[in-house]
């Protein structure tokens, strides 16, 4: 005897409140983080609207689950060390600035506390608009050489070096070495 196969598409939108809601998320924290649009995320959550697989796969890395957790209305019992492996862990790409920034803070604090590993090709450069009001940044120098700008006031870092600024007003990190450099960054909203 076979077994019957649905014939509907899964519900995620209870999975995928719950997981929001879990991570202290608002629709609008997911739809920045993801990429998807408010309006979408809450035609979701309402089982208005099923998600395509690119905004299945967008939301799931969003919240730092795989596709299969986000598709399942089980509860999965959360792991006592969740071990994120190299790969997971999500990247932007400034090639064209010569910059790669990896984030390293869960995706569910963004826009409060995050933080990045970042690093600068020899003159490469990540230049920022500012932040929200009150923002600020810490800039860690763990390998060659950095200087950072903000509203025109220059400062090298020395390895080891810790830099904290306002991050709400036009500020650059550039690499100023003939070798690559790498820093930890951590941005704190207000």
């Amino acid at each position: 005897m076979k077994k019957a196969v649905a014939n509907t598409p899964p519900e995620v939108g209870a999975t995928l409140q719950r997981m929001r809601l879990e991570r202290g998320l608002t629709l609008e924290d997911l739809s920045r983080t993801a990429g998807v649009s408010k309006s979408m995320l809450s035609q979701i959550e309402r089982e208005k609207a099923n998600p395509t697989i690119a905004v299945t796969w967008r939301l799931a890395n969003a919240l730092g689950v795989n596709i299969a957790e986000l598709l399942s209305s089980e509860v999965r019992k959360v792991d006592a060390i969740r071990m994120l492996e190299p790969h997971e862990t999500p990247t932007l790409p400034g090639g064209h600035s010569g910059y790669v920034l990896r984030i390293l803070g869960p995706m569910e604090l963004a826009g409060k506390y995050e933080w990045y590993e970042l690093t600068l090709s020899p003159n490469g450069e990540l230049v920022s608009s500012p932040h929200d009001p009150g923002a600020t940044e810490h800039l860690t120098l763990l390998h060659g050489a950095m200087e950072v700008e903000v509203d025109g006031v220059k400062k090298k870092l020395k390895v080891g070096g810790t830099a904290r600024y306002e991050a709400d007003k036009n500020h650059a990190i550039r690499n100023t070495g003939k070798t690559e450099a790498r820093a930890l960054m951590v941005v704190i909203h207000r």
